[in-house]
């Protein structure tokens, strides 16, 4: 093969290669060119290619896919592969029948991986179907079995209804008396309903608000708190390290997986609550069983220091 002067054009291709963020894997997909004809520019062993045509139309084929200007790469080669094209039409000609044979090979091996990908596909498609089939075989034997259950219960019924109208006078003090257990029952379940309703009312709402706020650190008031205080730590889509302090004694530190939860018991008389966290965006805390909303002072911070200052 004729020898061009092909200084940098590898280095130039590689460099805009990974710009672009393609691996040499990327890059076969896209051009159809082999990885090792691919590599061979990269490191300018262009002896490594089959002729000049091929290093010319994979250098081009290159650029153009990495975003470079092939023309103005392909002028540093020189005049010497067009020259000798030009005093050679036979070969010149034999070159562009090779590269139209290359276009179609490269056209149907786009198809046949199209096809390929189809059938990688038909095994989840008819497992997907055999599943739809079974489900909806379970569906309607369940559905005939609800329906001649009601069948049933209907006809029970019927029959219920006739020994009951047979029975008469009986029948009527009993329930007459039934509805006077019924009613006395069911005022003292009101009652006792009520209680509970103002019961409930009388305890106050946990409330915090924030005090202040320096960078990553946020002090929050918590007012209308027990006098035994409980921090719920939840974790999800993401694992979190969480530590709990009161009074600047550490109670617990952990790193906690997505989906699981931690209770944290606050000394009794304990007069701040510190909670550090190195995830706050997958982390969920809860005071008393109340939700503390504490992304809504900054939700772009990962990392915070919550101290609540029991009121």
């Amino acid at each position: 093969m004729e020898s061009f002067d092909m200084t940098e054009i590898g280095k130039k291709l590689k460099n805009a290669r990974i710009e672009k963020g393609y691996t040499l894997d990327d890059l076969q997909q896209i051009t159809k060119i082999q990885k090792r004809y691919l590599i061979a520019i990269e490191d300018e062993r262009f002896e490594a290619l089959p002729g000049d045509f091929y290093v010319k139309a994979f250098v081009r084929q290159y650029a153009d896919t990495v975003g470079l200007n092939s023309e103005e790469l392909l002028n540093s080669i020189g005049e010497g592969a067009a020259k000798q094209q030009e005093s050679d039409p036979d070969k010149s000609e034999s070159r562009e029948d090779t590269r139209k044979r290359i276009e179609a090979t490269r056209q149907s091996m786009e198809k046949t991986n199209n096809f390929n990908r189809f059938l990688s596909y038909l095994p989840t498609i008819i497992i997907v179907l055999i599943v739809v089939a079974i489900l909806g075989s379970i569906y309607f034997v369940a559905w005939n079995k609800h329906q001649k259950t009601a069948d049933s219960q209907q006809i029970q019924s019927s029959s219920t209804k006739v020994s009951v109208s047979s029975d008469g006078t009986s029948t009527s003090k009993k329930n007459a008396e039934e509805k006077k257990v019924t009613k006395k029952s069911s005022s003292s379940v009101s009652s006792s309903s009520v209680k509970k309703k103002s019961s409930s009312k009388t305890k106050k709402k946990v409330q915090l608000s924030l005090a202040s706020n320096s960078g990553s650190s946020f002090v929050y008031n918590l007012k209308n708190s027990s006098k035994t205080n409980t921090v719920k730590v939840s974790v999800k889509d993401s694992s979190a390290w969480t530590a709990v302090s009161a009074d600047g004694t550490q109670q617990w530190q952990g790193t906690l997986s997505s989906g699981a939860d931690h209770e944290v018991k606050i000394p009794e008389g304990s007069s701040s609550i510190t909670i550090n966290l190195g995830n706050s965006k997958a982390t969920k805390i809860s005071i008393n069983g109340h939700s503390f909303n504490f992304l809504k002072d900054n939700s772009s911070l990962t990392v915070r220091t919550l101290t609540l200052k029991i009121k």
